[in-house]
């Protein structure tokens, strides 16, 4: 009986997912993101194999043959032209890199003060994006809150929350449930997007900085609101983490 593959750890999901030539169809290669992963380790950010393999969780073995596929992958998108788009694999989200990626850039601004927005509702983290009326914001210095404050959100809703956001100076947004316009809005905005959490929202600020956040990046609420009872926190619209 053959062995059961283990889950490969990753820090994040790749900000961009779906690379084209122009002109090329829509359909091409797939690189998955455990593959992506020993990309970005390796070549982005510099680590041996032994490190990524450390990073991974998995053994060099594995990161080598990740690797290689990886670079064949990369490397055919480049001289075919072809489309490319990075899904899928056997992976859970740590979210380590994202932590400390936020941290090295506010540190390259000169500014050592990391901003945490989350939706919220009488501690809880609110469900609904669109339809929050409070953010709790928490300002992250070495790894650690030093302050947090509820700000309204003055009956703005959907989209415009992004402009609130980014006037605030938010760096990361915590949520529940999110439809896809308010997705855009948020990475115009340049801030980054981790919906589908549940639970206490101090708990779970503490549970990214620690690189441990359970959220589900594929979150996206497409349902009306208000309609046979059905809200965001139920129906996989921000109920679960992400394997």
């Amino acid at each position: 009986m053959a062995r059961p593959g283990k889950t490969r750890r990753v820090g994040s999901m790749p900000r961009c997912i779906h690379f084209t030539a122009s002109g090329s169809p829509r359909n091409g290669i797939n690189l998955s993101v455990e593959e992506f992963e020993t990309i970005r380790l390796m070549d982005y950010s510099g680590m041996t194999q032994a490190e990524c393999a450390a990073q991974m969780q998995v053994s060099r073995a594995t990161v080598q043959s990740l690797y290689t596929q990886a670079r064949r992958k990369v490397a055919r998108f480049l001289v075919e032209g072809t489309y490319l788009d990075i899904s899928g694999g056997d992976y859970t989200i740590c979210g380590r890199y994202s932590r400390s990626r936020h941290l090295k850039i506010k540190e390259e601004k000169g500014d050592d003060i990391m901003k945490i927005a989350v939706t919220y509702e009488n501690g809880q983290i609110f469900q609904h994006f669109g339809h929050t009326e409070q953010f709790k914001i928490y300002e992250v210095e070495d790894g650690k809150v030093i302050s947090s404050e509820v700000k309204g959100t003055d009956g703005q809703g959907h989209g415009a929350l992004a402009s609130l956001l980014s006037g605030i100076g938010a760096d990361v947004l915590i949520c529940g449930g999110i439809g896809a316009g308010a997705r855009n809005a948020l990475s115009e905005a340049g801030i980054d997007l981790y919906p589908g959490a549940v639970g206490e929202a101090d708990a779970q600020v503490a549970s990214f900085l620690d690189g441990t956040l359970s959220y589900n990046p594929d979150t996206v609420c497409s349902h009306h609101h208000g309609e046979g009872g059905h809200t965001c926190g139920s129906h996989g619209c921000g109920g679960h983490g992400h394997h």
